[in-house]
This record gives structure tokens, C-alpha cells and sequence, in this order.
């Protein structure tokens, strides 16, 4: 029991009542980083083949430390009871953090055996997601996840606008486009791909229109996506200045 809520305080940063980590996540976090460095340098053919049983060895040692910190964490999940309830455990085991350990140990599991040159790509992207796990000793992850669920049904709608404006600019370029491109504008589905570039700002320049009515739709909506664009950042600027509030409210 003693050493079980030791392992908690180690393990779970809510838990301690000194600011900053403790030592085991101190060592958890430069594991991670170091984890999603050699999955990225992983990458490059030359260096995979002149260290690849490094990396072998390497991944191999991170996975055994993953999974007694993955074991630990369900083992505490039910503290601060420190009783043996199971069913606390099995709630953290479905909570996000916990499938994206598990996601991370199953994928260095599923590169052992073998598979194909795409697999083995998402598997190695799924191994550099590790640095995701970073999120659960940080308190400003707490608060941009709270803004975002405060602020949820005006994000659906600014969604619902976005997706509405890029269905109809494709509709009436398909209509304008057609006939002088059809093989970018010959039907809606082609034609988003031009809405989206343009509505996001991006602009890509690979497809654009010729015609003069094209074009002056094409210059509406680029300047409607720069308002839409805008508009989920005032919603979660606003939101996340209302959680630091409410935080610095709640600490005093």
C-alpha cells in the first residue's frame, strides 16, 4: 500500500502538492523525446542501415520502460483511495492518455513481426505520436482542452459555415469552370479541392479559373476564407483567456 502511493505521486502530477515533476516523469519526458528523435532519424535510409540494430536495441529498451510506466499508471488509476477497485482501473484504461500508450506499445509490437512498407511507415509515424503523451504534464494542455469544450457548439457552427461556403464555391466554379477545364472543375468533388486552397488562404495556384466570372467568384471567396479563418481563432482566444481566468481564480 505504502509503495502504491508512492508509485502515484511518481507517476501522476495532480497528485503532488510540490510544483513542477517528480523524478520518474522527469525521466519519462526526455525518454519520450528521446523515443521521437529516433523514430524521426529512423526515417533516413542511410542512417537507418548503417545503425539499425542501434535502433533496434534502442526502441526495444523504451518499449520495456513504456510498458512498467503504462502497468504503473493503470495499477494507481484508482488512487487516492488506493483500494483495489477495478473498475477504476478499467476507466482509465479507456481515458485518451491511456489508449495512446497503449497505441505507441502496440505499434512497436506490431513492427516486430513484420509488414508491409506502409504499415512500417504508420507504424514509425505512430511511435513519433509518442511525443503527444508530453500533454499530460502540461497544465496549458488542461486549459486549451477546456476552451475548446467551453466554446464546442460555436466551433460546430463556424464548421457548418466553412463546410457550407466550400461546397458552394465549388458548385458555382463547377458551373462557371466546367466547360474551358473539365478535368479540374468537370465536377463538384474536383472542384473542393480548388474551394479548399482557396477558403483556407492557402492558394496553392495548381488550379485556377480562366473565365472572368470565375475569377471574380474565385476573389470572393478568398476573401471570405480570411474571414473564416479568423473566426475560430477569436472563439478560442477568447475561451482560453475566460480558463486562465477561472484557473487563477480557483488557485486564489
Amino acid at each position: 500500500m505504502r509503495f502504491k502511493k508512492f508509485l502515484a505521486l511518481e507517476l501522476r502530477p495532480d497528485l503532488r502538492e510540490e510544483n513542477g515533476l517528480s523524478r520518474t516523469n522527469f525521466v519519462v519526458i526526455v525518454l519520450i523525446l528521446l523515443g521521437a528523435l529516433l523514430a524521426i532519424l529512423e526515417t533516413e535510409p542511410v542512417i537507418r542501415d548503417r545503425w539499425g540494430s542501434v535502433f533496434v536495441a534502442f526502441e526495444g529498451a523504451l518499449f520495456l520502460f513504456f510498458l512498467a510506466e503504462y502497468v504503473g499508471r493503470v495499477y494507481t488509476a484508482n488512487h487516492p483511495d488506493l483500494a483495489g477497485n477495478v473498475s477504476g482501473r478499467v476507466r482509465y484504461m479507456f481515458t485518451f492518455w491511456s489508449l495512446l500508450d497503449l497505441l505507441v506499445l502496440i505499434s512497436f509490437v506490431l513492427m516486430l513481426g513484420g509488414s508491409t512498407l506502409f504499415l512500417v511507415r504508420i507504424f514509425r509515424l505512430l511511435r513519433i505520436v509518442r511525443i503527444a503523451r508530453l500533454g499530460r504534464f502540461s497544465k496549458a494542455i488542461d486549459l486549451i482542452l477546456e476552451a475548446v469544450s467551453a466554446r464546442k457548439f460555436e466551433m460546430a457552427l463556424t464548421f457548418g459555415i466553412a463546410l457550407g461556403l466550400m461546397v458552394l464555391g465549388a458548385g458555382v466554379l463547377y458551373a462557371l469552370e466546367a466547360e474551358n477545364q473539365p478535368e479540374v472543375f468537370g465536377s463538384i468533388p474536383r472542384a473542393l479541392w480548388w474551394s479548399v486552397a482557396t477558403l483556407t488562404t492557402v492558394g496553392y495556384g495548381d488550379v485556377v479559373p480562366v473565365t472572368v466570372l470565375g475569377k471574380i467568384v474565385a476573389g470572393i471567396t478568398a476573401m471570405l476564407g480570411v474571414g473564416l479563418v479568423a473566426m475560430p481563432a477569436g472563439i478560442l482566444a477568447s475561451a482560453f483567456s475566460e480558463a486562465i481566468q477561472k484557473r487563477r481564480q480557483a488557485e486564489k
